[in-house]
């Protein structure tokens, strides 16, 4: 693959697809067969990272979030029931809890991780609880013997959001085979991409069969009334991928250990440059683990510097550093604290984190140049605002 990120006006973005000529050709080999749609690439996506990610079962959908709620859904998440969560994540991962019309619990972060902490989740169970729901934030796997332990303490089910950690490792198990049900995305800035797209990951062959009857409408058919009949017994959603969408998925997918190696090498080189840096933290790889590096997020020492995150952040975007901020908690957004009570202060591990957080670029298409490029912005404007 030649590495070669090109963009008229030399700005980097925080991440970014990579499409090849392969990828185009797939794409175009499905586009001119009988099916674009509903087909046979769809099952042929499907095994394939079942296989990747050592899972029995999965299930294609249009996005992460309908994978989320498919998910929620098929654990039986009702009105008055609880998901906990992380409140450091994108939007979908409690939103989807919402659509099911339960609450979402959020819990506070570790530090050194930013992954939602166990300790914290023991204390938010109550008999409301069904599941709990962990993100793996920037890539890096949560602590899924701690959690599993809570998990089945309590009786409760864990969807692990995984929208950041295809092709992760949690001692030595990829992520896919760690909790009952796994949620992947293939948006354009995650590690594969469909252009939009999710899937859900399980050894339980009941939820698969669920999975797979809500994703269309909630189809059932029934041969024996004839091969026209179908009804639908409960109801569901058009949460369809199409086939020339798996082309795709399955020539990117073949890709995935080297879009991983180069991003781990990116990151590699960014912890070395920045690690003698007082005005910077890094995110903590534990040694258990081995992230896929959805993105590359650094806090600043604001106590080190004269100048607040907003100008740092502005002074990296006009050198053309497309940096990013992951995230808003969710207790700070308008409609968790008007819907559900949430306030300033619920979560001070995530809010401190979110006041610091920038996010750098990262994506496998970045030369060695673009990361010095990056690496000496960084440290200019650092430098800069010290004074």
């Amino acid at each position: 693959m030649k590495r070669e990120f090109k963009n008229k006006n030399k700005n980097l973005p925080y991440g970014h697809q990579w499409i090849d000529e392969s990828d185009i050709k797939a794409m175009l080999v499905a586009l001119r067969s009988d099916w674009i749609t509903q087909g046979p690439r769809v099952e042929k996506f499907e095994k394939a990272i079942a296989e990747y990610c050592n899972a029995k079962y999965v299930v294609v959908v249009s996005s992460g979030t309908a994978a989320l709620h498919l998910a929620y859904l098929v654990a039986d998440v009702n009105p008055e029931d609880e998901v906990i969560t992380s409140p450091l994540t994108f939007a979908a991962t409690a939103t989807a809890v919402v659509y099911c019309k339960a609450k979402p619990v959020f819990v506070d972060i570790q530090e050194d991780t930013l992954n939602i902490d166990p300790r914290e989740i023991e204390k938010k169970v109550t008999k409301k609880t069904k599941v709990i729901a962990p993100v793996d934030f920037a890539g890096q796997p949560c602590d899924y013997d701690e959690i599993s332990k809570i998990a089945k303490k309590h009786k409760l089910l864990i969807i692990e959001d995984a929208s950041h950690s295809l092709g992760s490792l949690y001692k030595n198990k990829k992520v896919g085979s760690l909790a009952d049900m796994t949620i992947l995305s293939f948006h354009p800035v995650k590690t594969i991409t469909t252009g939009e797209g999710g899937a859900i990951l399980t050894n339980n062959k009941d939820f698969y069969e669920k999975l797979k009857t809500l994703r269309h409408h909630g189809i059932v058919k029934n041969p024996k009334k004839g091969k026209w009949y179908y009804e639908i017994e409960k109801l569901g959603y058009n949460y369809r991928l199409t086939d020339f969408q798996c082309a795709l998925g399955i020539n990117q997918l073949k890709k995935l250990d080297k879009f991983i190696k180069r991003r781990r090498e990116i990151v590699e080189i960014y912890n070395k440059a920045f690690k003698d840096i007082k005005e910077i933290k890094l995110l903590v790889e534990k040694k258990y683990v081995k992230s896929a590096w959805h993105i590359y997020p650094i806090q600043l020492n604001l106590k080190k510097l004269k100048s607040d995150r907003k100008r740092i952040f502005e002074e990296l975007q006009k050198q053309g550093i497309g940096v990013q901020v992951h995230y808003l908690p969710l207790n700070l957004h308008s409609f968790y604290k008007k819907e559900f009570g949430y306030k300033k202060g619920d979560f001070p591990k995530a809010e401190n984190y979110y006041k610091r957080a920038i996010t750098l670029p990262l994506f496998p298409k970045m030369t060695n140049k673009d990361v010095e490029r990056v690496i000496k912005i960084i440290k200019e404007v650092i430098n800069l605002c010290k004074k």
